[in-house]
């Protein structure tokens, strides 16, 4: 599997040299997960930091009625990660499961460390990933709270119209925090209101 995608994806920041670039991606290796293959159960800690380089993945928990409900999508060129799990050494709440047959480039926990501490360049590349997702996140939970359904879908549309290629309608529903019914119906609508 060639690496130059994991290599444009830290030279992207704009700080990182050429040099020190390569020395990063020097330290990954190769996972490949295949269709329904776990990346991580719930239960279990979080020791990988994956770049998804192909493929399709998606993050779900258990509510208490003993339902799927999805809580993340994750599609070439993201990283996949529990960040919770994987930063504070605990059991994972959710679960990550490959969706298609997947591969990327990963970091062991420990080695994400030695790497976070000796190369400052990283470190300010990693900080940025994570704020951007803590961004992300909060935007989606804020959407669940002010915005309708159909909001949402619109949203999510506008922002990542890769997941409705990659995705079944059964887990973009629980993603929006709808039925699958309701999905349907909000589809049907908005496909109405554009073809007037």
């Amino acid at each position: 599997m060639d690496q130059s995608p994991l290599l444009r994806f830290f030279l992207s920041a704009g700080f990182i040299s050429p040099q020190r670039a390569n020395d990063i991606v020097s330290h990954f290796r190769p996972r490949l997960l295949e269709k329904g293959e776990y990346f991580l159960r719930a239960g279990n800690t979080d020791h990988e930091y994956l770049f998804l380089q192909n493929g399709f993945m998606r993050s779900f928990a258990i509510d208490p009625e003993g339902n799927e409900v999805t809580t993340g999508f994750f599609a070439p060129g993201q990283i996949v990660m529990e960040v919770s799990s994987f930063f504070n050494r605990t059991a994972a709440m959710e679960s990550i499961i490959a969706t298609e047959r997947s591969e990327g480039w990963y970091l062991h926990f420990d080695t994400l460390n030695h790497l976070f501490h000796s190369i400052q360049e990283f470190r300010e590349f990693g900080r940025g990933i994570l704020v951007k997702n803590y961004a992300l996140l909060k935007t989606r939970m804020l959407s669940l709270i002010t915005e309708t359904a159909e909001q949402r879908y619109a949203r999510l549309l506008h922002t990542n119209p890769e997941i409705f290629q990659q995705a079944s309608l059964k887990h973009i529903a629980s993603y929006l925090g709808v039925t699958d019914t309701s999905l349907s119906r909000i589809r049907k609508e908005l496909a109405k209101k554009e073809g007037s």
